[in-house]
């Protein structure tokens, strides 16, 4: 290539007349992501000019600053649509993407994705975020490369989910966030005479210095909050195969900071059935009768060789019995979201067999 081009429309038209195919399918890549994002969301990438973008430091040796000779780059903008969220934060965001194509791109090597944006929406972008993009046709269960193969738009899309979902976690984060000063906020509430705003003798407790280790196998699935007047519901539930894989469960819970903290952590009920023994029971910690109305969910929906678990977060308005209608949901949420309300196959455990059908997946 004889001289550096100024614009995308240049570098195609560089590419075209060169008698290397490869380039050829270089240059019709190029025009195929302009017809998709649109012919401003691709443009030639300088170290000396990053504006429409704010460009993290070079973290990585072989990032912008260290490409090889004969290395193509180019910046393409592209939108994500985050799912609406209930605090009213933009759902749409624009992030910055770097595309280096190698020499040997595409017969030989892959291309190489780097985030240049360090926000998206209110969140600052991390160093784990960073890096998967980075790795984006280098990691096992990213994009695969094929060689003599132009595969950035592959790339470019497995990018903006990953964005969504980092998106997502922030989001969820900052809610649990608030959940936890609304629960602090709570603590000096007077109780009524049902006992609801007295703290359960678990909350507050400071979690261990190394964190309980889960029994091996047990996958613990947590549903969406239920926020209703500042408190919060949030379900968890997991497969067991003996009674005693439950209190180390809960005590793997209690090890998380953010649920030793809430009213009511770990609310709880099981069934497991070893042999033609069922064993189950509950715990209110601090709720009262919550404990038995979850066990009575279990038992309704004939789910064996479960633990379902709520934590309520207070944020000092008194719900009354609503609370227990928050507290079922949530649990139930867990269970669907799981998979234990589906039909089982024969043989299979820790699943429904009764009537009914449910939506969740695992």
């Amino acid at each position: 290539m004889t001289n550096t081009p100024d614009t995308i429309e240049e570098l195609v038209e560089q590419l075209s007349l060169d008698p290397d195919p490869a380039r050829g399918d270089i240059a019709s890549e190029l025009g195929a992501l302009q017809s998709i994002y649109g012919e401003d969301a691709l443009k030639i990438w300088k170290p000396s000019s990053r504006s429409g973008s704010q460009s993290p430091p070079d973290r990585d040796p072989h990032g912008p600053n260290h490409a090889e000779p004969g290395t193509l780059r180019y910046e393409v903008t592209l939108n994500i649509d985050a799912p609406p969220s209930d605090e009213g934060e933009e759902n749409s965001h624009e992030i910055h993407i770097l595309v280096s194509l190698p020499p040997t791109y595409p017969a030989s090597s892959p291309p190489q994705l780097q985030l240049l944006s360090r926000y998206i929406g209110p969140y600052g972008v991390d160093a784990p975020l960073f890096g998967m993009v980075l790795r984006t046709f280098i990691s096992r269960g990213a994009v695969e490369w094929t060689p003599d193969s132009v595969c950035v738009f592959d790339g470019l899309e497995w990018v903006k989910e990953r964005c969504v979902e980092w998106l997502g976690e922030r989001r969820s984060e900052k809610k649990a966030g608030e959940l936890m000063r609304e629960d602090e906020r709570g603590r000096n509430t007077e109780s009524q005479q049902d006992g609801e705003g007295k703290r359960s003798a678990r909350s507050g407790q400071e979690p261990p210095a190394v964190p309980a280790e889960m029994p091996p196998g047990v996958t613990i699935i947590e549903a969406e909050p239920i926020l209703d007047r500042k408190s919060g519901f949030v379900g968890r539930a997991c497969s067991i195969t003996d009674p005693s894989q439950v209190p180390l469960i809960l005590a793997h819970l209690m090890s998380d900071r953010r649920i030793a903290r809430a009213a009511h952590p770990i609310i709880n009920a099981w069934r497991c059935r070893v042999g033609n023994v069922l064993h189950q029971d509950n715990d209110d910690d601090g709720e009262t009768a919550a404990g038995g109305r979850l066990a009575h969910l279990l038992q309704i929906l004939e789910v064996d060789n479960v633990l379902v678990v709520v934590t309520r977060y207070f944020g000092g308005i008194h719900l009354g019995p609503d609370r227990f209608k928050h507290i079922n949901q949530a649990a139930r949420n867990a269970l669907e979201l799981g998979g234990f309300l589906d039909v089982p196959d024969e043989g299979n455990t820790g699943r429904r067999h009764g009537k009914g059908k449910g939506h969740g997946k695992k």
